[in-house]
């Protein structure tokens, strides 16, 4: 828990110099005043208007890109729409027309195989 980056383990320590400066009878007094100051703060209007604005800055990211996903959601379909209005009333020769899978004109030479009677004869050709 923190309060005004101030973490727990300081608070401590803040609390310990204060019981050993003012002693434990101004701490009462000193607590009823900073308790009387905190709750006017906590209930005041600027700190209402604080916390709304705090809540507003870290939910704006998320709000921006909602509102921009939305827009772009928006923008696509009324492109889409038109499109695929001219898709059905016009369709295209191609998509009608099956066209069959493309042969290569040039056939690839396929790697050569060393086999027995191969190895035979380039031994029989390396004696001569």
């Amino acid at each position: 828990m923190e309060l005004f980056g101030v973490g727990m383990p300081e608070l401590i320590f803040i609390f310990i110099v204060a019981i050993i400066i003012m002693g434990p009878k101004d701490m009462q007094k000193a607590g009823k005043t900073i308790g009387k100051w905190l709750r006017n703060l906590v209930t005041s209007d600027g700190w209402k208007i604080f916390q709304q604005t705090s809540r507003e800055l870290r939910n704006m990211p998320t709000r921006l890109m909602r509102e921009a996903n939305e827009d772009l959601n928006k923008i696509g379909k009324d492109i889409n729409d038109p499109l695929n209005n001219l898709m059905k009333q016009y369709p295209s020769p191609e998509r009608s027309l099956s066209v069959p899978p493309v042969t290569p004109l040039v056939k690839t030479p396929e790697p050569a195989v060393e086999t027995k009677e191969n190895k035979d004869e380039s031994d029989l050709k390396k004696d001569a």
